[in-house]
């Protein structure tokens, strides 16, 4: 293989890199996002039980 080989293959292995950071970094943000709302969803949940506490705890199954 001659150095222009080396060189692209080089310059295109440093491209794949940097596009698979990035990516990771966005999947980090969403990941993050999702788990706020989740949280979220878990702090509204306590709320509506502390003002009615009767409220899923308990269902009916019919079988």
């Amino acid at each position: 293989m001659d150095i222009a080989g080396v060189s692209m293959a080089l310059s295109n292995a440093k491209i794949a890199n940097s596009v698979g950071t990035a990516v990771l970094g966005k999947t980090m943000d969403l990941n993050e996002t999702m788990g706020q709302g989740l949280i979220n969803m878990i702090d509204k949940a306590s709320m509506e039980r502390s003002v009615n506490p009767s409220v899923g705890s308990r269902f009916d199954m019919l079988v």
